[in-house]
């Protein structure tokens, strides 16, 4: 299995970087292989043509300039997906925004790759506002639009990242293993 980590921070040394780590240790534990995108630089949509331009027909972003391309095919190979991404006080930030509008309308709907692909979202609330609650409303409308299926949440900040990283090894490890979404039996390896 290829578990495909995809951070919207770009930062070396940011908070979620303990997260990822724990994600993937739990992951590789489980058996998966785990590469580790980071994107950054990718731009809003350009709405094309009438707004949809080839992409919801033939999965491609004319406008890939930017590295979305790379990224587009990357995910579009992994078995699951892990998406972790800073929030701004009203959605991800600026390049997962980029990226999540899209996919989505490259991937759009039950026939798209990411259809039935499980996906643990993982937030960093860059305040006490309500940039969480924002941010995942974000993601869970984009796994609705393309078919996906959303393993779990996470919301992390600097007060509850101790034992936050607990719970994001584990879910790296049942994605791993296979578990599905709304399972709340431990699988073992077969």
């Amino acid at each position: 299995m290829q578990f495909l980590i995809v951070s919207g921070n770009p930062k070396p040394d940011a908070l979620c970087l303990g997260v990822i780590q724990e994600i993937a240790r739990g992951a590789i534990e489980g058996g998966a292989d785990v590469p580790i995108l980071t994107i950054e630089g990718i731009m809003d949509c350009k709405g094309c043509n009438d707004g949809w331009g080839v992409c919801r027909n033939e999965h491609v972003c004319t406008y890939g300039k930017d590295g979305f391309t790379e990224a587009h095919q990357q995910i579009r190979q992994a078995d699951a997906l892990c998406l972790v991404m800073p929030a701004d006080p009203d959605a991800a930030g600026a390049s997962m925004t980029g990226l999540l509008e899209r996919l989505r309308r490259c991937e759009f709907g039950p026939y798209g790759a990411l259809a039935n692909k499980p996906i643990l979202i993982v937030s960093f609330p860059d305040g006490a506002d309500n940039s969480l609650l924002s941010c995942l409303e974000q993601t869970d409308r984009f796994c609705r639009q393309t078919g996906a299926v959303i393993f779990d949440y996470l919301g992390v900040n600097s007060w509850n990242s101790d034992y936050s990283r607990i719970s994001a090894y584990y879910a790296g490890r049942a994605i791993a293993y296979g578990r599905k979404a709304g399972d709340n039996a431990p699988r073992s390896r077969q």
